[in-house]
């Protein structure tokens, strides 16, 4: 299993990269199915930031994406949080890949529309662009997955009908699932 260690704002030493190889690849003896590792070690400049010692990880599995991520005021407690927390997600998602599946939504629902302000003209600025592979699967499975990143929705490829779709997380903690329609 590959594993690449990237660092931001931080000389990265021989000894902080075998430790996080190591702390990482513990997480290989619950899960087997992780193809490639992405670490990435931050520090944060901003003095008003007190748990600017950032740790990103990213498994990429024969199924989901995993990704975790942790602060704390030293680098090695920061990678000690961040693998506890993988494991958790692992023992999450190999716990929902054995029990029942998640029912689906009954319909599609959309999200409301977002009001702007009066008067005020202001275009939206991107300030980050990510590019995800897409590979067709179902509605419960983007749910699963979008869970395992943390997120709030996931795009993916509806694998019955071949389109783009979006589950997204509601406030009362169920799920909603966006259709296209022609």
């Amino acid at each position: 299993m590959p594993v690449i260690v990237k660092g931001k704002n931080i000389e990265i030493t021989n000894a902080l990269k075998k430790y996080a190889e190591e702390k990482v690849n513990h997480v290989k003896k619950h899960f087997n199915e992780i193809i490639k590792t992405e670490i990435e070690l931050i520090v944060e400049k901003n003095p008003s930031i007190t748990n600017n010692q950032t740790v990103e990880v990213t498994l990429f599995t024969k199924g989901p994406l995993i990704r975790a991520k942790e602060s704390s005021t030293d680098m090695y407690a920061s990678i000690d949080l961040v693998v506890a927390k993988l494991e958790r997600q692992i023992d999450r998602f190999k716990g929902k890949t054995y029990k029942s599946q998640v029912h689906p939504p009954n319909s599609a629902e959309l999200l409301p529309p977002e009001e702007s302000g009066e008067g005020e003209e202001q275009r939206p600025q991107i300030v980050k662009t990510k590019q995800v592979p897409m590979k067709p699967m179902s509605p419960e499975e983007a749910v699963m997955q979008m869970e395992l990143l943390g997120h709030d929705f996931f795009v993916f490829i509806n694998a019955e009908t071949e389109e783009t779709n979006v589950v997204y997380r509601r406030k009362n903690n169920t799920f909603g699932l966006i259709e296209p329609v022609q």
